[in-house]
């Protein structure tokens, strides 16, 4: 006894997947080739959590807005975040064994945006910190720090991926997070 077929019914071609010989079908809408304003104008649609990294460069502070930081592990717990080679306080993350992770709230853009303008006096009036475990800065008001360990230094590009693994932290800031999109410190809305 031979198995019953079971009819195949055709599907239209997805404008992705052209048919074999043939040139791939334009995506909906204008396609462009990869280059980094295309990548800066995808990633102004990504909305990201705004945190500012922390170091100590020869017992001076030093920080910076960063919107890469992501988790990576939970164990052991890594996360990790992207600094040019060419930013102020590269010399002092590079150097580092030990940064500061500070999540913002949507009450925090102007200390976003001093920590991400470059040239201001980061760590002077108004910002509030302390010199925290390991002497890292720690700021204060934020919703959530943390003190970290660096573990590597990847190259990509003219930038490097840090990652680091949590030692100390506090999780329990009140508010709401700030994001940031379309170049743009905002708040979460509902």
């Amino acid at each position: 006894m031979t198995a019953p077929t079971v009819p195949t019914v055709p599907t239209a071609p997805s404008p992705r997947s052209p048919r074999p010989g043939t040139a791939p079908a334009p995506a909906p809408g204008a396609s462009r080739p990869g280059s980094p304003d295309l990548l800066r104008s995808v990633f102004r649609q990504h909305a990201a959590g705004v945190a500012v990294i922390t170091a100590q460069d020869g017992g001076r502070p030093v920080g910076f807005t960063a919107t890469s930081l992501n988790s990576v592990s939970a164990d052991p717990p890594l996360l990790s975040f992207t600094i040019g080679t060419g930013a102020s306080s590269w010399p002092a993350v590079r150097d580092s064994e030990y940064l500061g992770v500070h999540i913002l709230g949507e009450h925090q853009r102007e200390l976003a945006g001093l920590f991400a303008r470059s040239g201001a006096d980061r760590f002077g009036p108004p910002t509030g910190w302390t010199a925290g475990p390991h002497g890292v800065p720690v700021l204060d008001g934020v919703l959530a720090w943390l003190v970290c360990r660096v573990v590597a230094r990847v190259p990509a590009g003219e930038h490097r991926v840090i990652i680091a693994e949590a030692v100390v932290g506090d999780p329990a800031g009140e508010g709401r997070p700030l994001l940031y999109h379309q170049g743009r410190f905002n708040a979460l809305r509902d």
